[in-house]
């Protein structure tokens, strides 16, 4: 073969070796950021379920106007997208959800924080 087409190959090697690693990239970049819309998509749900709490009658299995005594379903403490935990007062709930994948940092897993009170949900994203 001619220097030019073992040029050619050398050439054409290093584009398709460019071309996987910034696939990889990105591959794991859409991993991380799914990862966090499904957390946050999760503790709005949590946060839902716990304004539902506050707002039924204690003889409907409510709290009657306090999140006391409210906790995160068995089945959805875990779940694909992450685990979660509640802190509770009486007049509001803070949910913490881990995700599954590593976050922005690098060395972290996707966090996202969200505090329900009886009228909003704020969700924060950590990483």
């Amino acid at each position: 073969m001619g220097q030019q087409q073992l040029l050619l190959i050398v050439l054409g090697v290093i584009v398709v070796g460019i071309a996987v690693v910034v696939g990889i990239n990105l591959f794991n970049a859409n991993a991380v950021s799914a990862n966090r819309d499904g957390v946050v998509s999760d503790l709005n749900n949590l946060g839902v379920m716990a304004q539902q709490f506050y707002k039924k009658p204690a003889s409907m299995g409510g709290g009657a106007n306090t999140f006391t005594g409210w906790t995160v379903p068995a089945q959805l403490d875990t779940t694909a997208n992450g685990t979660y935990t509640a802190t509770v007062s009486a007049q509001s709930v803070t949910l913490v959800g881990l995700g599954t994948e590593t976050g922005n940092d690098g060395s972290t897993k996707v966090k996202a924080t969200a505090t329900v009170t009886p009228t909003a949900i704020t969700v924060v994203t950590n990483n």
